[in-house]
Order: C-alpha cells, then structure tokens, then sequence
C-alpha cells in the first residue's frame, strides 16, 4: 500500500505503509489519512472558500511532533503545509494533495506576572491568550479577533488596540523555539539566532515551524474604554475628513478605526437601521477612564450619531467584539492597501463603493496605525512599514456560493480605484492567494535581506506554502 502525495518538485511521490507506520510511531499526535477520524475537523479552515483535501495530515502535541513531521516531508521531498489557527485569508494552511502539519491542537499557555512574560504554543488563539493574560490584568498587543491564531498573527507581524500604545505583536516577542528545514531545534532571539529573529518578526512562516512564542506583556485592564459610534453611512463623508484630523493628533493610548457597511442587527441599534448602510467608529482607549473620556470627546460630539455605546468594557469582551467576521463557514476575499492618509478622492471612491455593496456582509474597514510601532527603524524587523499610516482591509464576506464572482468583483474593482491613493506597501496577513505579485511590495527594502536569511536556513524552500519568499539563490536562478 502507498500514498500518492504532491512533492517538492511539483509532481507525485509515493509514501510507503511501512514509512507511514514508521512515523506514526514516533508520534505522540497523529498521522491521518481521508476519512480517518480527525481529518476533517483538521483540514476544515474558518474560509468556506477554501475546502482542500491534503493526502496525509500529521496532528502535533508538541515540539518532537513537528520535528519529525518536518523530518518526514524532507527526507521523502514532500509538499508541505502549515496549520496553526486556520484564519490566514489565502488559506495556506491545506493544500489539495499534499501533506499538512496541523498545530491547533497545541494551544498552552502560561503567564509569569512577576517577570510579565508568556509562553504561548502555536496552536493558541488570541482569545485563550487574552483570557490566560487578563486573570493578572496583562495583555500582550496583538489583533481584533479573538479566535485568530497567534501564530500566524506574529510571523505576520500583529497589530491591534494596543498597538498605537505598546507597539505590534512582534515588537513585544522576546524569543521564539523553532524548528528548521535541517530538522535542528533552536531559539532565536535578540542574543541567539538574532538574524532568524529579525526574519520571523514580519517574515512569516518561511524559516520554520515554531514550536512556542515567549511574549513581554503590558499592564492592561481589566477594563478599557471602549466601543461603537454608529452613525447614517450619508455622513461618512463630513466624518472621515473630521477622523483624519483627530487621528493624527490622538495620544497613543487612543486607538480609532472605520467600519462601513450595512447594519446588522446588533440590539442597541434601532430595528429601522437594520439594513441601511452605516459609518461605524470604533474605538479603544487603553490608559486611564477619566483621561479616555477627555480623549474621546471629539470624536463623540461629531454629527448626530444612530448609537453611541462607548464606555468601560471588559478588555476580553472588547476583543471578542468583531469575532462574527470571522466565524467559520462563511465565504470570504480580501484586499487590502496601505495609505499615508485619506484623500477626498479615496472618499470618494468609498462611497460609491459602499452604495453598491453585492452583500450585507461586506465592508471597508480602516485602521489608524501609528504611535509606538511608528518608533521603531523600518529595518529593525522584517515588517517594514513604520510611518503613521492607515491600512484599509476590504472585507468581503458572504454565504451563498453563486455570489463568487459578483463579490470578488466588487472587493478587485474598489482595491483598483483605490490604488491610486496608496503606497504600495501592504500588511502581508491581509494578502488573499492571488497576490504572489505582492510580496515585494510587503517587505520592501528588507526584501533582499530576508531572501539571504531564508537561504541560510531554507536554501531548499521547503517551507514554500506561504507568501513565499524564495532563498536567494534560487531567485538569481529565476532571473
């Protein structure tokens, strides 16, 4: 009996019985083939858009557990993937035919509040992070959904509430353990491996397969002042030139990002507005209640908003607050621009976008980003883009299968009419699997230092199922 599996060189290799028997013993997890149990639950990703069938999925309980899956997949030139939460929008995490290392099942995490540090497995989501951090009033500064995977958020680079005042997810990782291509073990940090460590701060998964995060944390909470200001999307124009103004002057434990889309049928909104297209700020400040209401003023007194509902708010709930984007079985597409700010025309664009919506489900968000994380050197990590700049993520959200090509249209039409307007960077955890063209433009001049690293400890690129970034050598071989 053999296995037919996709290889490293694009075509089949064969997996013997007894090779699988082999792995399967060395195991604490488990190797399964379709319709084993388990095997659904872990190819089954949160995007309905991807419904993928890899040939061979090894579940790991531990670090031993993805050395010898990495062994496995280079030993026998196998195709390879790498699931850790499951929420990457280009869906990486399975391909048809291949083998898969699936990591949800290592979800740990431990907290020291004396030293304020915390080891996470990769498997954990920002929620069982937030949870483990708040029971000592901490929180490590990561994204706005809590059932992302941390992993894949920090390879990333992560950013969220916290980081206008703390800085992004990878400006507070102290070390990480790693698994490389050679199979060797090894912790990278400031003092050991530091060329891995610049590379896995923003480089995702292209170095290796990490076993456990240690993260400082930062005192937050229990609670933050936080929420909605919901208002008629026909005053989105007057509101966005307004938030650009106080964006700019906001202290940096004010965070502000911009929702707009139909209203769902949240329950402190009017049942009339159920519907009807809306302009959604939404708003986190992470400091002291008193002071948070001074820096909030503003942006409450504008208009004649639908609902206001800022104020205290448990900081594990706030996270939790825009989970429904990203429950599972839903289709999804993203695009995604960078911009220094937000020109008239880009309002422009957004409106007419916005009229014409293919589903209630879809939106345009922008995010603020700036304070802390502008700070720090575009060339101190592998994500390069610093400057004060806001990141507008179309979501594109539906259910019904026969609205592809309607939605995906409409997410490509905006991104293009917006494009104009941008920088030509983009946060590469917003890339969707068709913009490979793409990556240059995520990494920018730290694109070259990244490909010689990725030579160094990848010169074979097995870790390829990814917004690739190929060893050095090879992309002279392609030139």
């Amino acid at each position: 009996m053999t296995i037919a599996t996709k290889a490293l060189n694009g075509g089949r290799k064969s997996v013997s019985d007894e090779a699988l028997e082999g792995l399967r013993g060395a195991l604490r997890g488990s190797a399964l083939l379709p319709d084993e149990p388990g095997y659904d639950e872990a190819r089954t990703i949160w995007n309905a858009m991807v419904d993928r069938k890899p040939s061979l999925v090894v579940r790991a309980l531990g670090a031993s557990d993805i050395r010898q899956a990495v062994n496995f997949a280079r030993d026998n030139e196998l195709l390879m993937s790498v699931r850790s939460g499951g929420h990457q929008i280009a869906g990486h995490a399975v391909v048809d035919g291949a083998m898969m290392l699936d990591l949800s099942l290592m979800k740990s995490v431990h907290v020291d509040p004396k030293s304020r540090t915390v080891r996470a497995e990769p498997g954990a989501t920002l929620g069982d992070l937030d949870r483990e951090t708040q029971a000592h009033a901490l929180a490590v500064p990561v994204g706005i959904n809590s059932t992302t995977g941390i992993a894949g958020l920090t390879l990333g680079g992560g950013f969220g509430w916290l980081s206008r005042k703390y800085g992004m997810t990878i400006d507070n990782l102290k070390s990480a353990d790693i698994v490389l291509a050679n199979g060797d073990m090894v912790r990278a940090s400031n003092s050991e491996h530091p060329d891995l460590f610049w590379a896995i701060r923003g480089g995702g998964g292209n170095f290796g397969v990490v076993s456990s995060f240690e993260f400082d944390a930062k005192p937050v909470g229990p609670e933050v002042l936080s929420g909605l200001i919901v208002h008629p999307f026909e005053d989105a124009p007057a509101l966005l030139r307004e938030y650009r103004r106080i964006a700019r002057a906001a202290p940096d434990e004010l965070t502000i990002w911009t929702v707009s889309r139909k209203a769902p049928p949240l329950p402190f909104l009017p049942e009339e507005w159920h519907g009807k297209e809306i302009f959604v700020f939404a708003a986190c400040y992470c400091g002291d209640m008193k002071e948070g209401e001074k820096a909030l003023s503003e942006l409450r007194s504008l208009g004649n908003p639908i609902a206001d509902v800022i104020g205290p708010h448990p900081f594990v709930g706030w996270q939790t607050a825009f989970d429904p984007l990203l429950t599972p079985g839903s289709r999804n597409y993203w695009k995604s621009h960078d911009f220094v700010d937000i020109p008239d025309g880009f309002i422009d664009i957004l409106t007419k976008a916005i009229h014409a919506l293919p589903d209630p489900g879809c939106e345009i968000f922008v995010a603020h980003l700036g304070g802390a994380m502008a700070r720090v050197a575009e060339d101190a990590t592998a994500f390069p883009q610093r400057k004060s700049h806001y990141t507008m993520n179309v979501h594109t959200r539906w259910e019904d299968p026969a609205k592809d090509q309607a939605c995906i249209r409409w997410a490509r039409d905006f991104f293009k009419a917006a494009e104009p307007y941008s920088v030509g960077s983009v946060y590469v955890n917003f890339m969707p699997d068709d913009e490979a063209d793409r990556v240059g433009g995520a990494y920018g001049g730290n694109m070259i230092r990244l490909a010689d690293i990725k030579a160094k400890y990848d010169p074979k690129n097995l870790f390829r199922v990814n917004h690739n970034i190929a060893p050095h050598a090879m992309s002279h071989a392609a030139e």
